[in-house]
């Protein structure tokens, strides 16, 4: 019974918070790169990015949040009106064809009720999972963005599966590829794209051809700030005009417009996105509730209270 108890605060003090955003296998630096002729994304840079497949096959991308969720883009389920049993989440690993990849069935597709098919507002859309994800280093989930956003993200990226040739089908990679992106100025942005609204937000780079393309719609947009490592996604891959065209941005749409959605669909279907839970806190103290006051695993105050309790479970036995 004392060693039950010793499981049970073991897998409660590792419970309490999930930290979202952290990329625990990837400890070197972001590279310079692009998904357009671009290199290959490095093991566990990109813990939160997921393929979603049809048939086997690769045609849009979508950001684990929690578990049980997958955030994607509303285009890329809507217009091939496809069911819950035609997809399948991939997870896991940066390559499709590797072995060690998690599949998913899907569940539940929900659907922004407002979107709007002549301009893509609302270009948003959640995929309940059938089974929930075991977060592992490999696979981890993305912070929602802060409220209010920063005013200036300090490292942006993108990163997908899609096509690396804007007029070849056939450039799709089955590794994940990445492109970093700086967020283009609203109004300005809003004069190249007279369609745009403020759910949408432009991102590109400047005298260079980095961009997402066919086959990345649905991915995230994720950054951090200048402060803090910790990564949100910020957008989603949602349209744009071309693919790769210089000092021509793609558009996202805005995340933090929709948390307020995103909690309230999660709920009606029985599976809440906690964001409380799911935050990643500025330091340790603020990560335990009076509830876990319970050392954290690996930390040495955590092995001698083990101890402790080994020494007592010995004399219960052969006292």
């Amino acid at each position: 019974m004392l060693l039950l108890s010793i499981l049970l605060l073991t897998s409660e003090a590792k419970g309490v918070h999930v930290e979202c955003g952290k990329r625990p296998i990837f400890d070197g630096r972001v590279q310079y790169s692009r998904i357009i002729g671009g290199m290959e994304a490095e093991v566990g840079e990109f813990p939160w990015q997921v393929s979603i497949q049809a048939r086997n096959e690769h045609f849009c991308g979508g950001s684990i949040i929690n578990k049980w969720w997958i955030i994607t883009a509303l285009h890329c389920v809507v217009f091939e009106e496809l069911l819950p049993t035609d997809l399948s989440v991939v997870l896991g690993s940066n390559d499709l064809r590797s072995s060690s990849v998690e599949i998913k069935g899907v569940t539940r597709i929900v659907l922004h009720k407002d979107f709007q098919r002549h301009n893509m507002d609302n270009d948003i859309a959640l995929l309940l999972l059938d089974s929930p994800i075991t977060f592992n280093g490999l696979t981890e989930p993305i912070c929602m963005p802060r409220k209010p956003s920063p005013s200036m993200w300090h490292n942006c990226w993108v990163a997908g599966w899609g096509q690396t040739s804007s007029d070849d089908k056939n450039s799709m990679k089955t590794d994940l590829m990445k492109v970093p992106m700086i967020i283009m100025d609203w109004e300005k942005c809003s004069k190249a794209f007279p369609k745009l609204t403020k759910n949408m937000l432009c991102a590109g780079y400047e005298n260079e051809s980095f961009d997402a393309c066919q086959g990345d719609s649905g991915g995230p947009l994720v950054c951090t700030t200048e402060s803090d490592k910790t990564w949100y996604q910020v957008g989603i891959i949602s349209w744009g005009k071309s693919c790769g065209q210089k000092n021509m941005p793609g558009i996202y749409t805005l995340l933090e417009n929709y948390s307020l959605w995103i909690k309230k669909v999660t709920e009606v279907e029985g599976r809440p996105f906690n964001a409380e839970e799911m935050r990643a806190p500025p330091n340790r103290k603020q990560v335990r509730s009076h509830a876990a006051e319970f050392p954290e695993p690996g930390s040495p105050r955590f092995w001698i209270l083990i101890s402790l309790l080994s020494i007592m479970l010995f004399r219960a036995i052969f006292s």
